[in-house]
């Protein structure tokens, strides 16, 4: 069975699968001094991981969406309807309180960040045998390596970060909690090791992409969450290995894989300065955003 990259082997490796130990290497090499760079330079450290990547990443969905003339045809009314029904809903959760709303937008956020390590699992997944054990042991390694750093963060004692503002989460200090659920994580863990150990003696194939994406999603949200306690290390390894993998499968599959005649405008984008427009664009919404705030 051939290895199921999404675009090719080379550009799935370098943005896709590499940016989650590409950073956790830059953290262990450098970790000394970045606290040092949060101190010294945070509105920098804010601007190009929090603006540039986390912000901008959000609105390369428009070139799946809005930016696609025959999408937009065919899902008008969501695509018109669904802004203004979230506004509403944001709308009405400020009304309790900015607490209330920037809690559910955490908790929201915290869903997409976990979905989306799904989602790469699924599309890594998609030429494997369609069994249920062969899903249900993917979604089950997936969602512990992302939900147990987050039972860990609310079990414990307050963290040096935050994913929004301070006090967004429902927090409730246990040890016992906190030990009851990493026995559940290392099993899960070793149970997701033997299993792809297992299934690599017997058929002699083993997933690359697939198991790529949930190792590194194993180190990613533990070392950036329970290991380390520090807020420049967890939006490094947070946001650098979701943003920069979703702008990649973005643009690799809505505009470099698909023909000129499919694409309208957005045919421009198809060259090495079109990669470059992409971002700018992409860096440019973000950063108006943001100064609109």
């Amino acid at each position: 069975m051939e290895q199921p990259w999404i675009h090719k082997s080379k550009t799935d490796f370098w943005l896709i699968l590499f940016p989650a130990f590409f950073v956790l290497g830059i953290v262990f090499v450098f970790q000394d001094w970045l606290s040092e760079i949060q101190e010294d330079y945070s509105f920098y450290t804010w601007l190009f991981l929090i603006v540039f990547i986390d912000v901008a990443h959000v609105y390369s969905t428009l070139f799946k969406t809005y930016f696609v003339k025959s999408e937009f045809q065919r899902r008008k009314k969501l695509y018109i309807g669904l802004p203004i029904i979230c506004f509403l809903i944001g709308l009405f959760l400020f009304g309790f309180g900015s607490s209330v709303f920037w809690s559910v937008l955490a908790y929201v956020a915290v869903f997409h960040f976990i979905r989306q390590q799904y989602g790469f699992v699924r599309l890594y997944a998609r030429k494997e045998e369609k069994s249920k054990i062969n899903r249900y042991s993917d979604a089950l390694i997936i969602y512990t390596a992302t939900i147990y750093p987050m039972l860990y963060w609310f079990f414990s004692s307050p963290r040096s970060f935050n994913w929004f503002v301070e006090k967004e989460f429902f927090r409730y200090e246990s040890q016992f909690l906190i030990q009851v659920s990493t026995v559940i994580y290392v099993l899960i863990v070793a149970y997701y090791l033997c299993r792809t150990l297992y299934l690599y003696l017997k058929t002699s194939y083993f997933n690359i992409p697939k198991n790529l994406i949930i190792i590194g999603t194993l180190l990613s949200w533990f070392f950036g969450i329970v290991y380390f306690n520090n807020d420049l290390v967890f939006t490094l390894l947070n946001v650098v290995s979701h943003g920069i993998p979703y702008m990649a499968l973005i643009y690799l599959k809505e505009i470099d894989s698909k023909p000129k005649e499919e694409m309208g405008e957005l045919f421009h984008f198809k060259n090495s300065k079109g990669v470059i427009f992409f971002v700018l664009i992409l860096i440019g919404i973000a950063f108006t955003e943001e100064y609109l705030w």
